[in-house]
């Protein structure tokens, strides 16, 4: 008698660090594209999951404690409310650019990334409980 659980396949939990590698390079390469401004067809649409997937990453980093759904939903609110803040920051200031707003996200998540890492329990700064 076969038990019916919650637990992924060994296949799709083998394939989820393949399928993390492979978003990593088409929105860096995306990013890429969009920084060096060269005409291609595949620079709008790269740019855009370069755009939505670098922040949600960054904010599904910080929220290790929540259940998968919960952070699936969080991080793409997460990345949207960040595009949107960014954007009209950039609009208020009259400094947009699509070069502009894409080393923005960057760096604001690279920086969201890096804290999520630093304050990680149990990470390297971490104080050891002496008892």
């Amino acid at each position: 008698m076969q038990t019916i659980g919650n637990k992924p396949s060994a296949a799709v939990a083998d394939a989820l660090p393949v399928l993390a590698g492979a978003a990593l390079a088409v929105s860096g390469f995306g990013a890429v594209l969009a920084l060096a401004d060269l005409a291609s067809p595949l620079r709008a649409p790269l740019t855009l999951f370069f755009l939505i997937v670098a922040p949600a990453c960054a904010v599904a980093a910080g929220l290790r404690g929540l259940e998968p759904l919960g952070r699936l939903v969080a991080s793409a609110a997460g990345a949207v409310a960040l595009n949107l803040l960014v954007a009209q920051a950039m609009l208020a200031t009259r400094t947009w650019s699509v070069r502009g707003g894409v080393a923005a996200i960057a760096g604001i998540s690279a920086l969201l990334f890096l804290l999520a890492l630093v304050r990680r329990p149990g990470g390297p700064t971490a104080r050891r409980k002496t008892y």
